[in-house]
């Protein structure tokens, strides 16, 4: 082999896979057409999961250094335009406040890391720098993905090289990361099936260096993240990590218009340069299939959502997470056949559940924006109702872009074949985390001591927790482990209060450090145990029910 896993597409979702396969030793190639990382208006914001999954990567100081400085409010506005009373103002705290709260919890209810606004324009670089440094990660920018063919043992992609050299490489594996207009889909023939289309907008990105330190302008909002105009355009503005660029989204006829429009929309003089104008669509598509035989696909290849919620790049971060350590497993030799296959099982429903989660934010937003009516910016009685009634919806309806924290920590696997099966289960919630210690959730984190997070203190292998202080005989699960060659350890916290807080004596972690059991007593046939947490199909079980 050339290399072990081929990856198609450097964006976040397939630079995160890059990165995270090369920690784990294993050799990989990343492809991307562009010849570096653009300038462009893209994901703003990695939520609280990524920023935990950033951390367990080593990075998550890197990334916050890199973005939005911390004491900058990340509030939501709704205005007719920056030199106006806002007509809602929607306070959220900074990200150092956040870490703040974060912090000072004692249970299980907040996340290791909460969010960071970073510009996709500075996260690419970024781990892009990070992948550079790994010995066993190449990375082959303007390099374009032509074909591909796979057989039992191997995949061959033919690539063509910016200056028209076509070559193949052969791998193990190959990973398409490469967009909603994926090649690599395409090639396969799997389709993405949902609403397609349901708006058109023009974006732009502009560089304004003194538009933030201006704000308020008149009696215009403060500092904030997001201001949307209330306006028959879905005009929304957007400031970027660096504070000095902005982004517009709007309903607009031409591209020259977008300057005109970002004018409108600020209602004062200030000096800036429009960067970059395109096109994007409204779309709430996924794909049939996650991939077929030794191709796989992750992030917007397989499900594309509204932006609003922020759950388009975030999700994909968390495919190429769980992808990551079961492809490394594989090509490491202990994983069964199931594991692989999990893939898919276990990462559409979180695709599918997203975009319900971005389907039920964009209605609450056009709900509200659906109340403008001409005559909404007179100086009348009239105008003044219809400005009143606009703000008392977005009150409500707003809030479900903003406040996403149950899809983004309290996602579960369902129905995973490498998951002890647990009958019942939390209900699945949008905008409320229920921090429950179930199987198939990711390990709720809690503060062992300052800035030490329990789930700092896990392996890239398998950890079986003990809460309390019974000698369970171990030894039976641990040669278990060892006889099918998978990494395996105890972790020993006998402590009352944490025994309270997750509810079960014992818990096996698999390396992504979701649940894979939990009880008060190990299984009678620990091999049984092993075998279903490493991929293998076990005999009298069906599919995996014990």
């Amino acid at each position: 082999m050339d290399t072990q896993v081929t990856i198609v597409g450097a964006g976040p979702v397939g630079l995160t896979l890059a990165v995270d396969l090369g920690l784990q030793g294993i050799t990989c190639t990343l492809v991307e057409k562009k010849p570096q990382p653009e300038f462009l208006p893209k994901m703003e914001r990695c939520n609280a999961r990524t920023m935990e999954i950033f951390r367990r990567m080593g990075l998550a100081e890197r990334i916050r250094e890199a973005g939005l400085d911390g004491d900058v409010p990340m509030d939501v506005f709704v205005v007719t335009k920056m030199t106006e009373k806002p007509l809602l103002h929607l306070e959220y705290p900074s990200v150092n406040e956040a870490r703040a709260i974060c912090e000072a919890s004692e249970d299980t209810s907040e996340p290791a890391e909460p969010y960071q606004l970073i510009s996709q324009y500075t996260v690419e670089p970024l781990l892009k720098s990070v992948a550079e440094k790994l010995p066993t990660v190449t990375l082959a920018y303007d390099t374009e993905f032509v074909d591909f063919k796979q057989d039992a043992r191997s995949v061959v992609t033919t690539l063509r090289r910016g200056d028209g050299h076509t070559y193949e490489l052969r791998s193990d594996y190959m990973v398409g990361c490469d967009g909603g207009a994926s090649p690599v889909r395409k090639t396969l023939g799997i389709r993405l099936r949902g609403e397609g289309n349901l708006m058109q907008l023009r974006q732009a990105l502009y560089r304004c260096d003194d538009l933030f330190d201006r704000l308020p302008l008149g009696e215009g909002p403060g500092h904030g993240r997001h201001y949307h105009v209330a306006d028959n355009q879905a005009s929304f503005l957007i400031m970027q990590d660096s504070t000095k660029h902005w982004t517009l989204h709007a309903v607009v006829e031409s591209d020259a218009a977008m300057a005109s429009q970002f004018e409108k929309v600020v209602g004062a003089d200030v000096d800036y340069d429009m960067l970059y104008v395109g096109e994007w669509k409204q779309n709430l598509l996924l794909a049939d299939r996650y991939g077929h035989g030794r191709v796989f696909l992750a992030g917007d290849a397989v499900h594309l959502v509204i932006p609003t919620g922020g759950l388009g790049m975030n999700t994909g971060v968390g495919d190429a997470i769980d992808l990551s350590w079961k492809l490394a497993a594989t090509l490491q030799g202990w994983a069964g056949p199931n594991l692989l296959r999990s893939y898919e099982v276990e990462r559409r429903q979180i695709g599918d559940r997203n975009i319900g989660a971005s389907r039920y934010a964009s209605q609450g937003r056009r709900k509200w924006r659906g109340q403008w009516r001409p005559g909404f910016n007179d100086d009348t009685a009239e105008g003044q109702a219809l400005r009143d009634n606009l703000a008392q919806v977005a009150d409500v309806e707003q809030r479900k872009t903003n406040e996403m924290i149950g899809a983004e920590l309290g996602y579960r696997y369902v129905d995973s074949p490498v998951i002890w099966d647990e009958p019942g289960g939390p209900e699945h919630l949008f905008r409320s985390y229920n921090p429950t210690a179930w199987t198939g959730v990711r390990m709720p984190h809690v503060w062992l001591a300052p800035g030490q997070s329990i789930n700092d203190g896990f392996d890239r292998g398998y950890s079986l927790v003990r809460f309390s202080d019974k000698t369970d005989a171990v030894s039976e699960l641990a040669a278990a482990f060892k006889r099918i060659g998978a990494p395996f350890r105890v972790v020993d916290l006998p402590d009352p209060k944490l025994r309270e807080l997750y509810g079960r004596d014992l818990f096996l972690l698999r390396p992504d450090l979701h649940i894979v059991w939990r009880g008060n007593a190990l299984p009678q046939e620990p091999m049984t145990l092993a075998l279903l947490a490493t991929g293998y199909p076990v005999e009298g079980m069906g599919r995996h029910h014990l």
